[in-house]
Order: structure tokens, then sequence, then C-alpha cells
């Protein structure tokens, strides 16, 4: 059988079956989603047709992400991405979703040294993203975090905050390895999370953290929505980097990654194989989140 297609300006884009009209994802929608018990669902976007095919098969929001210095740059970590390529690569995906009358919620990371200096820097920083398209910001790390979300926030900048194992303190945490195994700092990632909540955070990435206590942090956090990347299947919602879902990487790709192009004759499709699969349940596999 032949695959359904759709004109875009891009050309004829395949399309894995016909969705129904929706309206632009926006904070209450996304509240609505997790009031009815509906999973979120996040891929990370870097250009303009990636963005269009994502919002064609039904991605709710993408993340602009400084991942994109390890995917797009070749770089090791993603510490050396500046805000201007940010800004760069966020008006890319919002110019892409304008072309297609596309409807996802754009966050776009703040990047290493965009926002640590002060509470002003990060207001600067946070404008020049919002100029570019972007929805949301999204920073990492908690506790002196807090303040610098609230002081966003109360200016009208809606902030996703990133709690686990935070990339750009990389260094600092001795490499990419899984967080709050022990008592202590569990304790201390559930008091970060309920911080940033206060704090006027509307959303919260949980990074490679345990199943048990994502699922517990998202209990606690009724106004706050946790996206989890390696950390079970109890969080609000899931994210993984594009890149490493249509199985196209530099190196190894996470445990907990899944190739969703296996089967599939097109990125559309494995991307709507992709929100099907966090909608019913069946992404992320418990057995490759076993941490």
């Amino acid at each position: 059988m032949s695959e359904a297609t759709a004109s875009t300006p891009y050309g004829t884009l395949p399309t894995a079956s016909p969705l129904p009209p929706r309206k632009p994802v926006s904070l209450p929608r996304l509240h609505e989603l997790r009031q009815r018990g509906e999973k979120i669902t996040m891929l990370t976007a870097y250009d303009a047709t990636f963005a269009a095919v994502a919002d064609n098969a039904g991605v709710e929001c993408l993340l602009v992400g400084d991942s994109l210095g390890m995917v797009c740059q070749g770089l090791s970590s993603t510490v050396g991405v500046t805000l201007e390529t940010m800004c760069y690569h966020t008006q890319s995906v919002t110019r892409g979703l304008r072309r297609v009358q596309g409807t996802a919620w754009v966050i776009g990371d703040l990047p290493f040294g965009s926002y640590q200096e002060s509470r002003e820097q990060a207001m600067r920083s946070a404008i020049a993203l919002m100029h570019a398209g972007a929805h949301m910001v999204k920073l990492e790390g908690g506790g002196w975090t807090s303040e610098v979300v609230r002081f966003l926030v109360e200016r009208g900048i809606p902030v996703c905050a990133h709690l686990g194992l935070t990339p750009q303190t990389v260094h600092a945490l001795g490499g990419y390895r899984v967080q709050g195994r022990s008592e202590a700092d569990a304790v201390r990632l559930q008091a970060h999370a309920r911080e940033l909540q206060d704090a006027g955070a509307t959303m919260l990435v949980l990074e490679m953290v345990p199943a048990s206590l994502a699922s517990a942090i998202t209990a606690q956090l009724p106004h706050c929505h946790s996206i989890g990347i390696g950390s079970g299947s109890g969080t609000a919602g899931q994210v993984l980097v594009m890149h490493d879902m249509l199985g196209v990487n530099l190196g190894k790709a996470p445990k907990f990654v899944r190739n969703f192009m296996d089967g599939h004759s097109s990125v559309q499709n494995a991307m709507a194989a992709y929100v099907r699969a966090v909608k019913d349940g069946s992404f992320p596999d418990p057995a490759l989140h076993a941490w």
C-alpha cells in the first residue's frame, strides 16, 4: 500500500495517517493534557524542515536544544554553544513552523554562560530567544536557579527547568552519569523541584534519574509538568534528541533510546510512531530505565 502524502513548501512529505486539526499548543493546552492523563510529547529540533515534519507528525513541543552543539556542530559537549547560535537555530525552527502553519510549542535552551552571571543577564538572554521565536526558555540546575526563574516568570517569560543530569555542568558531575541514586541526592533533587515550581517554572526536564524518583517528583508537582529523558515512564511527558530516535548519531546512543526508524519508511512516520508510543505508554521501556 502506498503512503499518503502532504504538500508543503518543501515538496511532498509522506504522512503516517491524516491528523485531525489541532489548536496551537499553549501552556493551558499542556495543562489539559496533564489533567486528563495524556502524555506530552517533545523532540529536539534545530532547523526549519525537521521542525515542520515533527509538527506534522503530531509532536506537541519542540526543544531547540543546546544538544545541537554535539549533533550539529560536532562538539564534545554542550558547553561551547553560544547564545547567538541558539537564536539562529530558534529562528530557523520557528520559520519552518510558520511556513506550514505549525502548532507546536517551541522551547529555546539558554546556553552555558548566558544566565549564570546575574538575573539581568538571564533576562537579556531570554529576551533574545523570545525575539527569535521561542515561546519558553529552558535553563539547567536547581538551588540558585530558582531566583532566576522567579525573576523571568514575573516578567512574563515562561520557563522550563532541568534537573538530574545537566549536560552544561557535566564536568562538575563527573561525566554523563545517573543522578539521584543516593537518598541525600534524591532528597536534594525533590527539594529543588519544589523550589522551581514555587518560583513559577511550568515545565521540568528530568534527565537520567531513577524512575521511582522521577515518579515521586512528578507527583509533587501539580503545576509543573515533568518531561522525562532516561527517567522512566512516570513523568508527565517524554523527550528525545531527534537524531537519537532516528538512529543517527556520531557515537553510541544512550541505552534508553529506541530507534523509531526501524520498520518505518520515512522520518515523519518514525516521529508519528514515537508520538503514538509515548501516548500509549509503550515507550519508554521499563527494562531500559533500570538505573
